[in-house]
């Protein structure tokens, strides 16, 4: 799961220490320990989202004087950092969304109205049912992007097809939740899909998508706002139906690879932070699949009852709520829906492939009291026996795109088949003396040279669409 940190939208970020006389548009502007600019812009007041610690400027209004935001000084939880390696059981990967075409399943989202105008959402099933999913315009000018760089009519024509096929939008910074402002209006009637991925000490087992906010410097309360900033902006626009993936690689990496300082020092950490984003974006009605990893990792017989153990034990500590819809797999990585015969670097796992994953890790979360569904990334999935080992994720030569989205999964379990990872954006770079060097993106099954994860990867692009499977 690699993505880019470079926000579309530059807003002011949480932020100690501001030189600024007035914090910023979704700015913190007080807490414990707080020494920042406590004043807000015209129309923005300085908000409790999570007192003591944490105030935000938000629209709206607050009873709060800012006299008692910021004083006292305090420490929230720590983590440390090591070095290590990814091993085949226990890789991870991430990325892109969509879903379109009719089911039979379930339907989607309503609402009811009580107390005035409070708005209480209400779950009703299969999110995607019925709905047409919003194109995304960011995505839609980076393919733009792509076609200008071809003179090839034919390969042009192709990369254009590319554009109508729903992606998600990734939530990789603070700054980025003030795109939801655009984005949310715009997909007014439609469903807007969105990862969730801003968890403090992100991605613990790995460099490449390592993030902006850690535990030992108030991530938790930063990401607390974080959450809070997507959940109003949610409420803002409750004719769009918003279905997330909750934080890629978090809770898979607690199953595999707690040996990992890195992961131990975070793991109660990313256990609360994700029950907060859980409740408070059930709350505003907003659909939720956790991330599962894929078959490849949590699919081997030592994990998948630990990792079944986990989600469950997610699920009960978000309050059990219907928009805690399910889980999510193979984010960003290359593994079939369905294979013709296992590939060779699957030997020793019986689910080679993400529905014999499904099925396998489905019967065991309804024994435990979750009636969970799936969805299941195929954006890159076109090609398959292109890994010397199951682990390898990043930009894995001869790739390319695979099932286009559709609810009509022929699985009971799966609600949709996605694109949660845009393709042609990078996993990671190849460049061995970049600070977010990844062995994994300079390894023998990586297309090189890459840039920086989340950055445009013309060649790779070029190689998704005529590796396509189906072709376009």
């Amino acid at each position: 799961m690699k993505f880019a940190l470079t926000a579309a939208t530059v807003v002011a970020a949480f932020i100690s220490g501001a030189v600024a006389q007035t914090a910023g548009q979704w700015g913190q502007c007080g807490g414990n320990g707080y020494t920042g600019p406590t004043q807000c812009p015209s129309g923005w007041v300085c908000t409790p989202v999570s007192p003591p610690w944490y105030y935000q400027c938000l629209q709206g209004t607050s009873t709060t004087s800012s006299s008692s935001r910021s004083s006292s000084s305090s420490s929230r939880s720590s983590s440390s950092s090591s070095s290590s390696s990814r091993s085949t059981s226990s890789s991870s990967s991430t990325r892109s969304t969509s879903t379109s075409s009719s089911s039979t399943r379930s339907t989607s989202t309503s609402t009811a109205t009580t107390s005035g105008s409070t708005v209480i959402p209400t779950a009703t099933g299969n999110p995607f049912s019925g709905k047409t999913v919003w194109l995304s315009t960011y995505y839609a000018a980076e393919v733009d992007s792509a076609a200008d760089q071809v003179s090839d009519a034919t390969l042009k024509a192709k990369i254009l097809k590319v554009k109508e096929i729903p992606t998600f939008t990734w939530l990789d910074t603070i700054a980025k939740v003030a795109t939801l402002d655009d984005y949310l209006p715009a997909a007014s009637g439609k469903i807007f899909q969105l990862v969730v991925y801003d968890l403090p000490n992100r991605d613990c087992h790995a460099n490449a998508s390592n993030g902006e906010l850690f535990f030992d410097q108030g991530g938790a309360a930063k990401y607390q706002g974080y959450i809070d900033g997507i959940a109003a902006a949610v409420k803002r626009n409750p004719s769009t139906t918003v279905i997330a993936v909750i934080e890629p690689d978090s809770l898979a990496n607690l199953v595999t690879n707690l040996s990992d300082p890195r992961c131990s020092a975070a793991a109660d950490g990313y256990k609360s932070s994700t029950t907060y984003a859980l409740k408070t974006l059930a709350a505003a009605g907003v659909y939720m699949y956790m991330d599962a990893g894929h078959a490849g990792w949590l699919g081997w017989p030592a994990n998948i009852s630990p990792a079944a153990d986990l989600f469950v034990t997610m699920w009960t500590n978000g309050g059990k709520s219907p928009f805690i819809r399910g889980l999510a797999t193979n984010v960003a990585n290359y593994n079939a829906l369905t294979a013709a015969s296992p590939d060779p670097a699957t030997q020793g796992n019986a689910n080679y492939d993400e529905t014999h994953y499904i099925n396998a890790l489905a019967p065991m979360l309804r024994t435990k009291g979750w009636n969970a569904q799936f969805i299941v990334d195929q954006g890159r999935s076109g090609v398959q026996n292109i890994r010397s080992a199951w682990g390898n994720w990043c930009n894995i030569k001869g790739a390319g795109f695979g099932l286009r989205p559709t609810t009509n999964t022929g699985n009971q379990y799966i609600d949709a088949i996605v694109w949660i990872k845009p393709g042609g954006e990078s996993d990671g770079t190849s460049n061995t003396s970049a600070t977010r060097y990844d062995t994994m993106c300079g390894g023998p099954d990586a297309k090189i040279p890459a840039p920086e994860a989340g950055q445009w990867f013309q060649a790779y692009f070029v190689d998704l669409v005529n590796n396509a499977n189906p072709a376009f």
